[in-house]
């Protein structure tokens, strides 16, 4: 060590920490030896605070002002050094100055995805990521639980840890919302509230507290959101007959104007035919006729019975009932069924064969 080193070193009284950094949480002030003169004046800027350890014992904490650094202003330290009147000699302590603003923007993000019991899709992976802020709200805490003698302790060596924190209380909150997935961006704000309010006794342990937490992106796997899009495209789509009718006749119309190649336009009116079926409009010539439908089966004939003498006889066509009423076979009073009729019915008194019976006079009544 120089003397000129030394010199500053005893003549140098101010002690303050300016930061040129954004991730800066704490800095350890260096003297030669540690050692603070008597009377020394400490300032403690706006989002700071300024901490002393004698050795090894955290003791007094400022917060933002101007300090003259003796008895009356270390209470703390006048009794672990057994000050029982005023010192004029240097002390030996390492100041720590911890920085209390908030540091912002800081990412977060699941690895892996989540399995949760959806209402709509069932058992459901999902992703997300977001960012969060975070404050030192207890600086001893903080120096005792996580920084310990580190001179000069970065936001990027408690970020992971912070992260890993966030992750595991987003997934049990995710998991017992029984929020279903399509209604999970219209509830970020409260998921993310939920979250912040679960990871604060965690984080207070540390001396840290998490003001915001944000959601910005709740994801579905690919599989499943491409499965999605399809079904949005078909409830947009609507008809789709009329939809691949307008396929078609745009891809013809590209074809006429000389816009596109030849296959791409056949490929395009291909398929708008094989999904729309049956089009109205084939091209400029006009609507092309209907098919023709095929006429409809022939109706089945109707046949007969006929009851003589205890025993049935037929079945016989309404041509061979009219022959046997020709030839005296059949008269009025034979009784005939079919089916669907009600029991046996004289002919004379069914209308579809009463009239075989025209072409014959009745027999006259009896004695005339």
């Amino acid at each position: 060590m120089s003397i000129f080193d030394f010199l500053s070193g005893q003549f140098i009284d101010v002690i303050h920490w300016t930061d040129d950094t954004r991730d800066t949480m704490v800095w350890r002030f260096e003297r030669h030896g540690h050692e603070i003169k008597y009377g020394a004046k400490l300032t403690v800027r706006e989002g700071q605070a300024a901490v002393f350890v004698h050795e090894g014992q955290l003791a007094d904490v400022f917060t933002p002002g101007l300090y003259m650094l003796e008895t009356n202003n270390m209470p703390i330290m006048t009794t672990l050094q057994h000050w029982d009147h005023g010192f004029q000699s240097p002390f030996k302590s390492e100041i720590y100055f911890v920085n209390t603003t908030r540091f912002s923007d800081l990412k977060w993000g699941t690895k892996n995805p989540i399995i949760l019991r959806d209402p709509e899709f069932g058992p459901t992976r999902v992703r997300a990521f977001g960012t969060y802020t975070v404050k030192v709200s207890d600086p001893s805490r903080f120096m005792s639980e996580i920084v310990g003698t580190d001179g000069e302790f970065t936001m990027d060596e408690i970020s992971f840890q912070i992260r890993n924190i966030i992750v595991q209380e987003f997934s049990r909150v995710l998991a017992t919302s029984g929020i279903p997935v399509l209604d999970m961006a219209a509830n970020t704000g409260d998921l993310g509230k939920l979250v912040a309010e679960r990871i604060s006794e965690t984080v207070t342990a540390y001396g840290l507290i998490i003001p915001e937490l944000y959601i910005e992106n709740i994801s579905l796997p690919p599989a499943v959101e491409a499965a999605m899009d399809k079904r949005t495209s078909m409830g947009v789509v609507g008809d789709l007959n009329r939809y691949t009718q307008f396929q078609a006749a745009e891809a013809l119309g590209n074809a006429e104007s000389g816009a596109g190649n030849a296959m791409a336009t056949g490929m395009g009116a291909g398929l708008g035919m094989a999904m729309g079926g049956q089009m109205g409009a084939a091209g400029p010539w006009g609507p092309r006729p209907a098919p023709v439908a095929p006429p409809p089966p022939p109706p089945v004939e109707k046949v007969w019975h006929i009851a003589e003498n205890g025993a049935t006889k037929g079945p016989f066509s309404k041509a061979s009932l009219g022959r046997m009423v020709a030839d005296g076979a059949l008269s009025r009073d034979t009784h005939v069924w079919t089916q669907g009729q009600d029991g046996w019915i004289k002919a004379g008194e069914v209308a579809e064969l009463a009239q075989l019976f025209t072409v014959m006079p009745p027999p006259p009544p009896p004695g005339v």
